[in-house]
């Protein structure tokens, strides 16, 4: 997608149609990762400012080479895939015929990158897109599972295979970096109250936006992706107006939908009291 920072205008938005039609959208995924979300909220009538809270970054580790060069051998029983992120390292890095393990993948996008790389589906994709659900959902058996993941991943994941008798290996597939602060087109949006409402896609994207931001007018509201995503939001003391179920881009919309809709009575988001990234006193 050839997309710059700040405030889109599609044609969609440009008739004034659409369930989300005039209201402007704040959306934080990395710029690579957007294109589905900004497409899906044009669709709706919505304008996007791009606000990318975190950015990706290649690792280049002894580590992840002798992981890929083990899973290339067939020396695991198991990949662990948690992010789209994580199935482009694999595509930069090897052949889809050099993954000769069963793959299990966390949500749809992951398991839709996955599959338009290599080609086949993977093995296993639990119905809750989180790292817990992927626990959950995980057979119980014996050998080692590749967990290759962002390099701030929170742990949990690795002792809920090691729980069903599984021998994890944890290795840093990318590095998550936070911006210094946001584009500038995003900074003015929300310095004049335009936004209506902050799209967050991970609880990186949270503290990512969290320690960029300088200044925030009007009362957007908060969005989340999934359960993990809110409950950071929540942690660092913001109002979670909706948050998607299911945990994925049409689910994220679903809910901006809802959460915007509901405040149609009450006009601009300047009519509301400002400060609308709101933090709960800790």
């Amino acid at each position: 997608m050839s997309t710059t920072f700040g405030r889109r205008t599609s044609p969609h938005g440009a008739r004034g149609t659409g369930p989300l039609a005039g209201r402007v959208v704040l959306v934080t995924r990395p710029q690579s990762q957007a294109e589905g979300l900004v497409r899906a909220l044009e669709r709706r009538g919505a304008r996007v400012v791009l606000a990318p809270a975190v950015e990706i970054a290649p690792i280049r580790s002894a580590a992840l080479t002798r992981a890929l060069s083990e899973l290339s051998s067939g020396r695991f029983a198991w990949i662990v895939l948690t992010s789209r992120a994580t199935v482009e390292v694999l595509a930069r890095r090897i052949a889809p015929s050099e993954v000769r393990a069963r793959v299990a993948t966390i949500g749809e996008g992951t398991a839709e990158a996955f599959r338009r790389w290599a080609g086949r589906a993977p093995d296993l994709v639990p119905r809750t897109f989180t790292t817990a659900g992927l626990g959950r959902a995980f057979p119980k058996g014996t050998g080692r599972v590749l967990c290759a993941r962002a390099d701030i991943a929170p742990e949990g994941l690795e002792d809920a295979l090691a729980a069903k008798g599984w021998s994890p290996v944890r290795v840093d597939a990318y590095r998550t970096r936070m911006p210094r602060s946001l584009p500038p087109e995003a900074r003015n949006a929300l310095r004049a109250g335009e936004v209506d409402a902050i799209a967050f896609t991970s609880a990186s994207t949270v503290r990512g936006f969290l320690g960029a931001v300088r200044e925030v007018r009007g009362a957007p509201r908060v969005v989340c992706i999934g359960p993990v995503t809110a409950r950071e939001a929540r942690a660092h003391g913001l109002t979670v107006h909706a948050v998607a179920r299911p945990h994925t881009v049409e689910g994220l919309v679903a809910a901006l939908e809802r959460a915007l809709a509901r405040r149609r009575g009450s006009g601009r988001v300047g009519a509301e009291p400002s400060g609308a990234v709101r933090r709960h006193p800790r």
